[in-house]
């Protein structure tokens, strides 16, 4: 008999038991650490270049072009996302990353409750 392989459970696990939660979807502006977490800032085109920053070791990724990106992302480790208000575009994309096996979630309140919680940002970097 052959083994069966199960999909990555929400957590990254990959446990094909029941015992594994799922992952949360959102986590508090200042409950991370930016600089061991993998942040991706996945505000729409027009609002990230509408800013002067982002937070600290993020990366944009253009949300409307995730089936580009998804595939590169580790599934290891802890991702947190954000947009400008943490509202529909956050929602959307920790929705397929979490579906895909990816450990994300994304900052409630987005940029805007980081910014207000005392979380600086670093200047965008023109590339």
């Amino acid at each position: 008999m052959e083994p069966t392989t199960h999909p990555l459970k929400r957590c990254g696990c990959g446990s094909p038991t029941d015992k594994c939660p799922d992952l949360p979807r959102t986590i508090a502006p200042t409950g991370f650490n930016p600089d061991t977490t993998l942040v991706f800032d996945v505000r729409r085109e027009a609002d990230f270049a509408a800013s002067s920053g982002l937070i600290p070791g993020a990366m944009w990724k253009n949300p409307d072009k995730i089936d580009a990106w998804i595939g590169a992302l580790p599934l290891t480790q802890d991702v947190v996302i954000y947009c400008v208000r943490g509202g529909e575009v956050s929602s959307k994309v920790v929705d397929r990353l979490q579906a895909a096996g990816v450990k994300a979630r994304y900052i409630e309140g987005g940029i805007e409750a980081y910014q207000a919680a005392g979380g600086k940002l670093a200047a965008k970097r023109m590339t």
